[in-house]
């Protein structure tokens, strides 16, 4: 029992370990520094120069996940494959204090390694959820995890953020190197962080040992294509990944396109920066409350009020005026945003068949990535035919709607049943309206 809790521990810290790099560089501190030093002399095309960058990881990393997740099931190298991608993200992060003033290209090449390395070495840490925790204790693992990585991201922006704001304080010439300096922070902090899961977790054994690449790759292969014919056999996990698709492209389409809508209806910066530091406050606490009480009243109650909760923040952001009304839906968004992403990652644990969690982790992550692009791409067209975003915001409700629908369609305990794991004491007979 203390070995399962050192475990649980050490596998927790990783979410406060890689948070750093969605925080500082995919969210607050990167976007700004591509446009203003990077992208120096691109002439209005820096955004769709970033956009280009942001195309290209997800894509990548989509294409990666599901093979080399069969390959680590096959090999019992999860571990292994999360170490690769942790130093790569990590080094990729440090190296990003070089970027220079018109070094664009650099500057893609390095996020789009350090996005790499952070979304395929996400697909292993998920998988290794079903080798810490029992199904019983998945929920809440799971919302303790995303709620240390609230934490955990918010601590070191925070301190990014008084470099950058206040550099002459800490003997930094300006705010540009202040930038520099804050990505090698998360490159170091992702690394210091990272060694607990590194030397305490432990990974169910290899189905095989495979000598050679191409062997590796053609295990993995073959079990990615058994995936794909396969899945029929999982009929109640299908119809849950298909709402996850739905609800997790409208969770996604919040999170990127919640700084240029407020930019659109005339937030300033500093404020869309404070939303931000106040959902990642608000986020920890809220996310560890909600894993208790999906510990306690099911995984699949709690997914629907936070799903809920986001068709009420759609719908008020449509209202939205002031920065203040910004820092109410961002409080708002820290009370569901981690419930609803760790609440998904336990019930989906249980429903995929044992010893092949980052096999169909890694599909998940290929499948709502590609479906992801669909939000934005509604809320553009939608800004586009009505000349304003908040009609464009309005319409990603229609993501959530149908997701919870889609969920109320899946039987809970069968798709355990199916996977051959126990659902927990809050399954329920059938359906998630009552598990």
């Amino acid at each position: 029992m203390q070995d399962e809790r050192k475990s649980v521990r050490a596998w927790i810290m990783y979410d406060w370990a890689n948070s750093a790099f969605a925080t500082t560089i995919m969210a607050a501190v990167m976007p700004t520094f591509y446009g203003s030093v990077a992208a120096s002399g691109l002439e209005g095309r820096a955004s769709a120069y970033w956009g280009f960058t942001q195309t290209t990881a997800a894509v990548l990393v989509a294409v990666l996940s599901p093979l080399l997740g069969a390959i680590a099931d096959h090999t019992g190298s999860k571990k292994k494959f999360l170490r690769f991608f942790t130093w790569t993200g990590a080094l990729a992060s440090a190296a990003m204090l070089g970027i220079g003033e018109g070094d664009w290209l650099l500057a893609s090449i390095l996020v789009v390694i350090g996005m790499i390395g952070f979304g395929a070495g996400n697909t292993f840490y998920d998988a290794l959820l079903n080798d810490v925790a029992s199904p019983a204790r998945r929920e809440r693992v799971s919302a303790q995890g995303y709620a240390i990585g609230y934490l955990g991201g918010g601590v070191l922006l925070i301190v990014n953020l008084a470099f950058i704001l206040y550099p002459s304080a800490f003997g930094i010439p300006d705010q540009a190197m202040a930038s520099r300096i804050s990505f090698l922070t998360v490159g170091i902090w992702w690394i210091v962080f990272s060694l607990p899961l590194f030397r305490r977790v432990k990974e169910a054994p290899a189905e095989s040992v495979l000598g050679g690449a191409k062997e590796m790759f053609k295990a993995g292969a073959g079990r990615l294509r058994g995936t794909l014919l396969g899945i029929r056999r999982y009929p109640e996990l299908f119809k849950f990944m298909l709402a996850y698709w739905f609800f997790f492209d409208g969770i996604n389409t919040v999170i990127v396109m919640a700084t240029s809508y407020g930019t659109d209806i005339g937030i300033k910066q500093q404020s869309l920066i404070a939303a931000l530091l106040l959902t990642q406050i608000i986020g920890f606490p809220a996310t560890w409350l909600f894993g208790k009480l999906a510990d306690r009243l099911g995984g699949f109650k709690m997914l629907y009020v936070s799903l809920v909760g986001y068709i009420v923040i759609v719908v008020l952001g449509y209202f939205m005026e002031t920065a203040l009304h910004f820092y109410i839906l961002a409080v708002m968004v820290g009370l569901v945003q981690g419930g609803a992403q760790s609440t998904s990652r336990a019930i989906y644990s249980r429903m995929i068949p044992q010893g092949r969690t980052a096999e169909f982790n890694g599909f998940l992550s290929f499948s709502s990535r590609f479906f992801s692009l669909l939000g934005p791409l509604v809320f553009g067209i939608v800004g586009l035919a009505t000349g304003s975003s908040r009609p464009a915001l309005l319409a990603i409700a229609a993501f959530f709607v149908i997701g919870i629908a889609l969920l109320a369609l899946v039987n809970y305990k069968k798709g355990c049943e199916e996977a051959l794991t126990p659902c927990g004491p809050h399954a329920g007979p059938d359906s998630g309206f009552r598990a």
